[in-house]
This record gives C-alpha cells, sequence and structure tokens, in this order.
C-alpha cells in the first residue's frame, strides 16, 4: 500500500508558506491526558486556519478498538470515523515590528493499529510537500510528579547539530514505543530534522485532564517556533488544581505520597531542558543555517 492511496491532499492555491514547522500530536499511547493533542490544537485553532489534507481511516484502525461515534444534527444521522487532518495555520505578522511568523502545519490525529509503515509516509509526504523546514512530535506521559509543580518538559533529537545548540539528549529509550517514535526514526533516516518534545503528567490522577501540563507543553512549542498560541489555560488550571487537590484531600495515604513527591521533585535539577527562550532562538538559528545550505 502507498502512502498516495490513503492520503488525500492538495496545495491548492495556499501560496507560498513562512519557515513552516510541522507539529504532530496523535491520540492514544504517548498522549495521557489528552495533553499532547491539546497543546497541537493550541497552535492550530484559530479563525484562519484551513484543513489541507487527510488520511483515509479505514486501512488504520480496527473499529471494535477504535469505534466511529454516531451524530444526529436536524435530523440527518452521520457517522464520524476517526480523523487525521493535516491543518495549516498561517501567523502572518507579529505586532509593530513588522516580521513574519512562522507559518505551522498541524496534525492532529488517532495512533494508527495497523500499517504503520503507510501511515508515517504519508505524514512524511506531507511534510517533504509543504516544505517545512523540521517536524516536531510531542507527547505526554504518566510519570511520578505531583500535580502541585509545573510538570517538567522534556525533548531530544537525533539531529546531532540540534542535540548540541539546543542542549537536548539524542534519543536513548529502549523498550516498546508508539507511532510517534518510529515517526522520529524514520526522519531521522531521510535526515529530516525532527524534535521530540513531552511532558509528564502525574500518574495517580488516572488520566484526569491537567491543564497545567497542556500550558507547560504549550509554553515550550511557542518558544521554539517562535508562533503565538491562541488558548488562555489560566481559568482551567485553577479550576482543575482544586478538583485534584479535594481528591488528595480524602485519602491521607495518597496525600503523603504527593507530599513525598513534592519534596523528591524540588531536590532535582529544575531544568531538565534549556529554558523555552533559549530554545526558540537556537532552534531558529539552526533553521537558519539549514536555509543558508541550500
Amino acid at each position: 500500500m502507498q502512502s498516495t492511496d490513503v492520503l488525500s491532499f492538495g496545495m491548492g492555491n495556499i501560496g507560498s508558506l513562512e519557515r513552516p514547522v510541522m507539529l504532530v500530536g496523535l491520540e492514544g499511547w504517548f498522549d495521557v491526558a489528552s495533553a499532547a493533542t491539546a497543546a497541537v490544537n493550541a497552535f492550530t485553532s484559530a479563525e484562519n486556519a484551513v484543513v489541507v489534507g487527510s488520511i483515509d481511516p479505514d486501512p488504520f484502525y480496527d473499529f471494535t478498538q477504535q469505534r466511529p461515534h454516531v451524530t444526529i444534527d436536524d435530523g440527518v444521522r452521520e457517522i464520524v470515523w476517526p480523523t487525521n487532518d493535516f491543518v495549516l495555520q498561517r501567523n502572518g505578522i507579529a505586532g509593530p515590528s513588522g516580521k513574519l511568523q512562522r507559518d505551522v502545519v498541524g496534525l492532529i490525529g488517532v495512533e494508527p493499529h495497523f500499517n504503520w509503515r503507510t501511515y508515517i509516509d504519508a505524514i512524511i509526504t506531507v511534510a517533504v510537500a509543504m516544505g517545512c523546514e523540521a517536524v516536531v512530535t510531542v507527547g505526554a506521559s504518566a510519570e511520578a510528579i505531583p500535580h502541585t509543580r509545573t510538570p517538567p518538559v522534556t525533548g531530544s533529537t537525533a539531529t546531532p547539530d540540534l542535540a548540541a545548540r539546543l542542549g537536548l539528549s539524542q534519543p536513548s529509550y529502549q523498550g516498546i514505543t508508539g507511532v510517534a517514535g518510529v515517526l522520529n526514526a524514520e526522519l531521522e533516516a531521510r535526515n529530516i530534522p525532527s524534535i521530540s518534545l513531552r511532558v509528564g503528567i502525574p500518574h495517580y490522577l488516572m488520566n484526569a485532564e491537567h491543564p497545567l501540563a497542556v500550558s507547560a507543553l504549550a509554553r515550550h512549542l511557542s518558544h521554539v517556533l517562535d508562533v503565538p498560541t491562541t488558548t488562555d489555560l489560566g481559568e482551567q488550571v485553577d479550576n482543575w488544581r482544586d478538583v485534584h487537590d479535594e481528591i488528595i484531600a480524602h485519602d491521607d495515604q495518597l496525600r503523603m505520597y504527593v507530599r513525598m513527591l513534592e519534596a523528591e521533585f524540588d531536590r532535582r535539577a529544575e531544568a531538565q531542558i534549556p529554558t523555552a527562550d533559549d530554545l526558540g532562538d537556537q532552534f531558529e538559528n539552526f533553521l537558519r543555517d539549514q536555509r543558508d545550505d541550500t
């Protein structure tokens, strides 16, 4: 099966793009509490965002696990299948400086069950066709961290120059992986710059929403990409903090465990990744050098 068999994509009349980068967030194994997909959505949900392509769901899912939904609108019954849409967000001019901001191509999809190679090839086909200078995958995983602290954002890249400039580690994880891990390996094989950013979610929250993690991930992405986010999560962060605190207050053992996590968290180095400002400056410098080389 070829990627062209499952991909509906056309550049149409969108014109030239300004230093585009692709963001990928997939529901599933690497999207605990939906934090990763929420962070990508923060950069592709403005009024001027347009869908430029999609991946046909039929060859990729076991629909007894990823079941479609039925909706009824004005008496019309519709089946809604898992979607994998490529959304172009043009960010235009930034404030009085008159500087053109980077365009973002976002993929918010659902991790497939089958035909991973074809699915990944479809993603890369779109990234190359749209001239994306790099691909950034975002994820969220359950970790032993307290909900009372801003969760750290960690990152890695297999691109040696990027790793050196951004102070990121090269991938060292060994074990089972998801589509994002396979995608990053394939991007490395094709010499396409890529970065993986991920945020931790307190494992004891049992997949409950954690807007503080979404906010941390979105803040890093905003600085790295040098583009604004359209989402203000301040109220959600406060509301969910109250919910989480109330859960902890009624469980003596859990309350003691959270205190232990807080003490351990505070002992660790605060930054496992360079500051968002430093990341943004160095990422832009790297991509500028890439353009000069080409």
